[in-house]
């Protein structure tokens, strides 16, 4: 017999054993009669700081002659979760792979483009994967000069290269998403060289230095499987004729054919949105947001959360995820969000563009850094930003981030250092020129944040702030510094596709992902990348 029981709570300190004698307490049957168990979802239950411990999902094998008391747990026959097949929509069809090698472009090797290729390559298609940026390890190094000696590479960044921004801010694997396709990405970051745990993990990371491997080690399977494998191949023209795609040509003036291409180009691609918009393809300026980042000691957040436990060996850095709605006379209500918190991480230059700064988090897989940072966010919408004279185009949104982005920039003496202040400064609007600890490179300089943030951005922010302070007493601290700026949580733009993920203005241009405004994170980018993937398989 095989069943799953939901909701079972398992404290700190339980064993194996101790497990194990649970649930057959909890099933009324003797130990003998539960033959294997297997936990596939854990989950940490911190809401009362007195009793934290773990809530699971778990598959138990019982004997044939066990019957077991059900009336107390939830229980569904599941197959295992790590028995995992790919699904229908993208089995390789071994005649199919003979007969139909369409040759398809895929632009950028993020999450969306990578998984995308790799479905397209599987399934027989000739594939061309372009990335404007260099290899992960080559970006690693990049990132560095940007961080030690103030030097940008706009090719070459938080922002641009192979795996995407999702790289180089913490590898997180959570989403909200329900699809089929999530399982099976999961998997397939398993098959390159993840820990199998990230499918029972509630909230999964990779962290970006177990991220980087992964990316590797996909990359050297799609050249093997035959993908032609381009680095530093910028995308700046889309070649169409007669309402349909043809082609893409780069920036040395090289064209390459084909009729469909998929574009994963991530949120930053500013150029690329321009030229789409100056050909004519359908655009729309879409929700976002921006703020800062702000840097507490991770020990603090810690015992915010988890009390006296907060040392366990059992427990990770601890997380956050804090929201409010502040009244706003334009929209009603405006959203103040906490955006991807790193725990035990550190907050990274993440400018794209000369002489503009923002800035972003990271963390590695053991997430040791004694500084956890979040991104504080307040929601934008198309209608502010033609409220405050940016124009209502579908590239307004890019045009406050460069705004901002030029403002933080000039903040400061030092090319692409971070104009930071305490959070108490801002919250009591009396800059004191002095700073908490950081770890920020290549330096942080005290400003005025409320010379970079307009009031209809710094008013509702510090709201914000204060609420969180009465849900975490101690946010809003002197030991605690927020960074300027926030401005890359998501895509201002969404390009405008219909139901077969196809531009409505374009024939054979499948937009996908973060920077289509389509996929907010890692996994969700991937199974839009793979959703893409299928119908042109199918077509």
């Amino acid at each position: 017999m095989f069943i799953r029981i939901n909701n079972f709570n398992v404290h700190l300190d339980d064993n194996d054993q101790d497990i194990a004698n649970q649930l057959c307490d909890a099933l009324s049957i003797p130990n003998k009669q539960l033959l294997s168990w297997n936990i596939v979802r854990k989950a940490i239950d911190a809401r009362k700081r007195s009793d934290v411990h773990f809530v699971c999902s778990i598959e138990c094998t019982l004997a044939q002659d066990a019957t077991p008391n059900t009336s107390s747990q939830v229980q569904i026959d599941v197959p295992s979760r790590l028995d995992i097949e790919k699904p229908d929509t993208l089995i390789n069809q071994q005649n199919g792979k003979q007969k139909n090698n369409e040759h398809v472009i895929v632009v950028g090797a993020g999450p969306a483009g990578l998984f995308a290729a790799l479905t397209l390559i599987e399934a027989g298609k000739q594939v061309t994967l372009l990335e404007r940026g260099k290899p992960v390890e080559t970006r690693l190094k990049d990132i560095g000069r940007l961080r030690s000696r103030g030097e940008l590479n706009p090719e070459s960044n938080v922002c641009f290269g192979e795996g995407g921004a999702g790289t180089y801010t913490d590898g997180k694997l959570y989403t909200r998403i329900k699809h089929p396709f999530v399982r099976w990405v999961l998997a397939e970051f398993i098959r390159f060289g993840a820990k199998p745990d990230i499918l029972v993990d509630a909230h999964p990371h990779l962290g970006t230095d177990r991220l980087v491997r992964i990316i590797k080690a996909m990359r050297h399977y799609l050249i093997e499987q035959g993908v032609n494998y381009r680095f530093e191949s910028k995308v700046t023209t889309l070649l169409t004729h007669e309402g349909a795609m043809v082609g893409v040509r780069l920036a040395d003036g090289e064209e390459i054919q084909a009729s469909s291409v998929v574009l994963a180009i991530g949120h930053s691609a500013r150029d690329t949105f321009e030229h789409m918009q100056y050909i004519g393809i359908a655009l729309e300026a879409k929700d976002f947001a921006v703020g800062v980042r702000t840097e507490h000691e991770q020990d603090w957040v810690d015992s915010c959360q988890f009390g006296e436990n907060a040392k366990h060996p059992n427990l990770h850095a601890a997380e956050y995820s804090l929201t409010h709605q502040v009244p706003d006379k334009f929209m009603g209500k405006r959203g103040v969000f906490s955006f991807c918190m790193c725990p035990g991480g550190l907050i990274l230059p993440s400018p794209t563009e000369a002489n503009k700064m923002a800035v972003n988090g990271m963390s590695n897989a053991k997430r040791s850094s004694p500084f956890a940072n979040s991104g504080i966010v307040v929601q934008v919408t198309p209608k502010d930003i033609a409220k405050h004279g940016l124009g209502d185009d579908p590239l307004c949104g890019i045009r406050l981030q460069r705004e901002l982005e030029e403002k933080t920039f000039k903040a400061t003496s030092q090319a692409y250092a971070a104009p930071a202040m305490k959070i108490t400064d801002f919250i009591n609007n009396k800059p004191s020129g002095t700073l908490a600890n950081s770890r920020f490179k290549p330096a942080v300089e005290a400003a005025d944040i409320r010379e970079i943030l307009p009031t209809w951005l710094s008013k509702p922010l510090s709201e914000g702030l204060q609420a969180f302070d009465r849900k975490m007493k101690g946010f809003v601290s002197e030991h605690a510094n927020m960074l300027a700026v926030e401005s890359r949580t998501s895509s201002p733009v969404r390009i405008t596709r219909d139901k077969s993920l196809q531009s409505v203005s374009l024939r054979g241009l499948y937009p996908v992902g973060e920077g289509a405004g389509y996929a907010g994170g890692i996994v969700s980018a991937a199974v839009d990348g793979l959703k893409a993937a299928a119908i042109i398989i199918q077509a």
